[in-house]
């Protein structure tokens, strides 16, 4: 078996040169500033803990950016396994972000392309590390519970986010050697 390319533990390979993937502390500051939002809404607006209503526009903003920039996070992750030589990557980063808005496939949706990163993850590591069915569960309830508290919501939808950066950087790692053995000699 040879290596490629862009399997090779070379300095000088593409191996060595992580892909560049979403910057989520945008998306944890986001969350927090939502946060923030939600809670000068209810100090100047007590009656929308009551009554409900239009919330202000800067907590509006606020939310909408952030859901906005995770859409972006999930955008950028795509485009990433679909730029990784010798793999292709069953969904393209314009699905990965439109199947969201699709009412009640969406709740399948969430599934569905975490499994097919964890795939990828899984099989770059010859190992089950990536379990894709919690990341959907975090994802679903993260999404649910925007609804109740946004900036919360937000936060926790970060979270599985990072759990797949994390997979994923660890994919893209070079392979390392167990200490004490040597590499087989060339040639």
């Amino acid at each position: 078996m040879t290596l490629s390319d862009a399997d090779s533990p070379e300095p000088g390979s593409h191996a060595t040169q992580l892909p560049k993937l979403p910057a989520l502390w945008i998306g944890y500051l986001l969350g927090v500033i939502t946060v923030i939002a939600e809670l000068a809404a209810l100090n100047l607006h007590p009656e929308l803990a009551k009554e409900g209503g239009i919330p202000p526009l800067y907590l509006f903003l606020a939310s909408f950016v952030g859901i906005v920039y995770w859409l972006v996070c999930v955008h950028q992750v795509h485009v990433v396994l679909k730029n990784v030589p010798g793999w292709s990557h069953p969904i393209s980063p314009a699905r990965a972000v439109g199947f969201h808005f699709i009412p009640f496939y969406n709740l399948y949706w969430v599934f569905k392309w975490p499994r097919e990163i964890a795939t990828f993850v899984n099989t770059r590591l010859g190992q089950l590390v990536m379990k894709p069915v919690p990341v959907g569960i975090a994802i679903l309830g993260a999404l649910i519970l925007r609804i109740l508290d946004p900036g919360f919501g937000l936060i926790l939808l970060f979270f599985p986010m990072s759990y797949i950066s994390e997979c994923l950087r660890r994919a893209f790692a070079p392979p390392t050697m167990p200490s004490g053995s040597l590499p087989p000699a060339s040639v």
